[in-house]
């Protein structure tokens, strides 16, 4: 889909630009196509006959196909408001770097969609101070520009990915010969510290009560609850675990296990607790979907009958299911789906379990990284505060 609409906005650059474009890019092959296919979008996953949602593929036509303006604007919106972003585009050899730069050397999806609207914002502040060359770009520019997302209230997050963006593409266009250095490089981020984690968790009480106050007297609720606890007892990513398949969930030696395709390309795969298992179990019998080993493991269900698709569950799909199961359960705190990973991790800390296998099993790179999800001194501080006494 990338492809599709930075395509579209390489080739509406005004004048020759455009057009010399698409006769320099390189998979000259490549056309837009439009195609349907049906997504779930309600708290359930569940979803209704008459839901359409379009999407871009790339199918081997003449690349001589050019998009419409209005095509070009509806694919441009999936993205967010705003114009695409012009100071990378007005030299056809920047623009086609430019597009090398986000199809090429950003795999993931939402690091690529968070780049480019990066590099949107900076486009756009440069064009609103009538800096609209790129070769006039300075580390003065990208500093004020720094201070302008701080003024405009980024935190600082937020800032230092925006800077990372920019530098990156700058990074891209110098080794492509495209401008004589990178203006970004000997600019300073803002300094951000993190020892403790923002993700809310649950208490063990919690995080018992929320499984067990589940209906399973329908296939929805066999499926949030096996989805809920393999988030739980794997330390998995929402997703990772709403791509997996049914012959990700496998047995070895007795027990069962699952296979979590990581961020980054990893191959995770760890032993079921007993819990987890059986609830994996029960559910996989009832739905009666063992032997679709392709097949999603956790899927949406059709409005009426109730029965499951072969469509898989969204992530904004798992947040709703997840914040109503949350107030059906009475549990104030707002939770999200990362609430399950770090809830995992903390309670097996908490009863006696080690960091350096608590990284392994949460498939981490950094132990720093782990220990942002250890929220044993949470409970600390409350029974310390009590001590206040008047």
């Amino acid at each position: 889909m990338l492809t599709a609409w930075l395509f579209h906005a390489l080739t509406s650059v005004p004048g020759v630009q455009g057009r010399e474009l698409a006769a320099c890019w390189p998979v000259r092959c490549l056309a837009v196509s439009r195609k349907r296919e049906t997504m779930p979008n309600n708290v359930d996953g569940v979803t209704p006959n008459n839901s359409e949602s379009h999407s871009l593929a790339l199918t081997p036509e003449v690349l001589p196909l050019a998009p419409t303006p209005e095509i070009q604007r509806r694919e441009l919106a999936d993205l967010g408001p705003g114009e695409p972003p012009w100071l990378f585009l007005q030299v056809s050899r920047a623009g086609k770097r430019t597009l090398e730069f986000f199809v090429t050397q950003i795999p993931n999806d939402h690091t690529r969609r968070a780049y480019y609207g990066a590099v949107r914002r900076f486009s756009a502040w440069c064009s609103a101070h009538r800096l609209e060359e790129l070769g006039r770009v300075e580390p003065v520019h990208v500093a004020a520009w720094l201070k302008a997302l701080e003024a405009e209230g980024c935190s600082r997050p937020t800032v230092k990915q925006h800077l990372a963006a920019v530098r990156m593409l700058f990074d891209w266009l110098v080794v492509g010969q495209i401008v004589p250095y990178n203006p970004a490089h000997a600019v300073r981020g803002p300094k951000h510290v993190v020892k403790k984690g923002k993700t809310p968790v649950l208490t063990q009480d919690e995080a018992r009560e929320l499984l067990e106050r589940i209906d399973t007297s329908t296939f929805l609720g066999l499926r949030d609850r096996a989805l809920i606890a393999m988030m739980i007892y794997t330390f998995g990513r929402v997703g990772a675990v709403i791509k997996m398949r049914i012959e990700d969930y496998y047995t070895q030696g007795r027990r069962g296990w699952v296979r979590l395709h990581e961020k980054g390309g990893k191959r995770h795969e760890m032993p079921c607790n007993h819990n987890l298992e059986a609830y994996l179990d029960e559910y996989i019998k009832t739905a009666g979907i063992s032997d679709d080993l392709k097949g999603y493991l956790f899927r949406t269900a059709q409005s009426k009958s109730g029965a499951l698709t072969g469509n898989p569950l969204a992530q904004s799909n798992v947040y709703r299911m997840i914040r109503r199961r949350a107030m059906q359960t009475g549990i104030k705190t707002r939770i999200g789906n990362h609430t399950f990973r770090a809830t995992g991790i903390t309670q097996y800390l908490r009863n006696g379990g080690r960091r350096e296998l608590a990284q392994q099993m949460a498939a981490h790179e950094s132990p720093r990284t782990t220990a942002l999800y250890d929220r044993r001194d949470d409970e600390v501080a409350v029974d310390e505060v009590e001590r206040i006494l008047i």
